[in-house]
């Protein structure tokens, strides 16, 4: 019969595989994705830095975008605060001046306003002392001290020397005022850093050992004290 024939033909025509069939999607995805990678299609491509400045770039455009829908007036009220705060920062600047850093140590013993002789200093010592004001009196005094030796070599300038780093280095030069240079150190600090008021005998005790040491002859490197007197 020939509709009998006609099923049983459809039905061969199934089993032998007859009815086209579509490619699988992964298969060709992972195919399209093995041509895609190939070199030849990425020479042209931003490299790392480039994508980093234009995410950066789309970030800042962003901010730019936010701040203007916010701001009063839209773009243009933002150009208006932005030209504000620069005006305000220049004018803080103008007036506060440039900011200085300062290497000098919260002990050293010289001030930063310039350096000074050692002439200057004994001067200004005798100013306080005529006037009683024996802590700063004894302050110059011990400056005085600390640059006469630069003065004279037997301390290289540093800047942000303590009272106690030149005690030490200028004993090592001059032996026989040791003490007495750690003895002026000591009240020094104890006057700037310590809260204590000097005396006269302070002050005079320290002018005394200026005076010594203007004429103390150094000891050389490689010579015994002995042989030095």
């Amino acid at each position: 019969m020939s509709g009998a024939g006609g099923i049983t033909t459809a039905r061969r025509d199934t089993a032998t595989g007859d009815i086209p069939v579509d490619t699988p999607r992964l298969p060709a995805r992972e195919a399209a994705e093995s041509e895609l990678s190939k070199p030849m299609y990425h020479e042209n491509d931003p490299n790392f830095l480039q994508r980093a400045l234009y995410q950066f770039w789309d970030w800042v455009a962003g901010v730019f975008d936010a701040a203007a829908g916010a701001a009063p007036g839209g773009p243009a009220g933002l150009v208006v605060l932005v030209v504000l705060v620069l005006g305000l920062a220049a004018a803080l600047w103008w007036r506060l001046g440039t900011p200085q850093r300062s290497s000098r140590s919260p002990d050293a013993l010289f001030d930063s306003d310039g350096p000074r002789s050692a002439a200057q200093h004994r001067a200004t010592a005798e100013a306080h002392a005529t006037a009683l004001r024996w802590t700063e009196a004894v302050q110059e005094r011990m400056r005085a001290v600390v640059r006469s030796l630069e003065e004279r070599a037997l301390l290289d300038p540093r800047p942000g020397r303590t009272a106690d780093e030149a005690a030490a280095e200028a004993g090592r030069a001059l032996p026989e005022h040791r003490v007495r240079l750690r003895a002026a150190a000591r009240a020094f600090d104890d006057v700037t850093y310590g809260g204590r008021t000097a005396d006269q005998p302070t002050y005079l005790s320290l002018r005394t050992l200026d005076l010594e040491l203007d004429e103390a002859k150094p000891l050389l490197p490689g010579t015994s004290r002995g042989a030095a007197g």
